[in-house]
């Protein structure tokens, strides 16, 4: 199966090597480019991508607005391209529906790799900045009521914002991976979340886990 990928960015060096790398891959296509938020949302409509790769920062139209009108058709996901780790928009374009960010010094496998998790509908959450970033930003947010879940969905989601993976969660709690990914996606559809990266969020918010990444007792 082959993947549509559209990228976006003002930085033509940024998108010339973006474009290069993924053309490269025998399971990706890149079916289109563009140099602001405007034209990604045009060419968006009109090739309906699997992923887009959003630059944060762009003129006409910045990366979490284009990221809101592409993300409205439910066909496309979409990566945020951010420049800094500490980007002050990295958990507004997560909370818009994107399912992850990169820096743009991504290397080129991962890069890659991280087009093909999100195009299977897995979130994307680099573990050099995600847990840090969200949990600075959603200390700035007013904490939310939690949705009725089971305890052990509870455990589930504290483990899934710890950065663990259906296996790892899998071994921690002694249960088998189909059980974890049933319990991940009723957790998701309680709670009316998209993926992962939006269920983290979720549970900073809500104080399930505090700042360094700890569940709370």
């Amino acid at each position: 199966m082959t993947i549509s990928v559209l990228i976006a960015d003002d930085q033509p060096i940024v998108l010339r090597g973006f474009s290069a790398v993924l053309r490269a891959q025998p399971d990706i296509t890149v079916v289109g480019t563009a140099a602001d938020g405007l034209q990604a949302v045009r060419l968006a409509e009109a090739s309906e991508p699997d992923v887009a790769l959003l630059d944060i920062r762009m003129p006409e139209l910045d990366g979490i607005s284009a990221a809101r009108r592409i993300l409205a058709s439910g066909k496309t996901r979409a990566i945020m391209i951010t420049t800094f780790d500490l980007d002050d928009y990295v958990y507004d374009a997560l909370s818009a529906g994107a399912s992850g960010f990169l820096l743009k010094d991504v290397r080129a496998t991962d890069l890659a790799e991280a087009v093909r998790t999100v195009a299977r509908g897995d979130a994307l959450l680099a573990p050099k900045i995600t847990r840090r970033l969200i949990a600075e930003f959603a200390r700035r947010r007013p904490v939310a009521q939690p949705a009725e879940l089971t305890p052990r969905e509870v455990e589930v989601l504290r483990l899934i914002a710890s950065g663990l993976s259906n296996a790892e969660i899998a071994a921690e709690l002694v249960l088998t991976e189909h059980t974890v990914k049933t319990h991940v996606a009723r957790l998701l559809a309680k709670l009316g979340l998209r993926d992962r990266t939006q269920a983290v969020i979720h549970a900073y918010e809500t104080g399930l886990v505090n700042p360094a990444g700890r569940p709370r007792i």
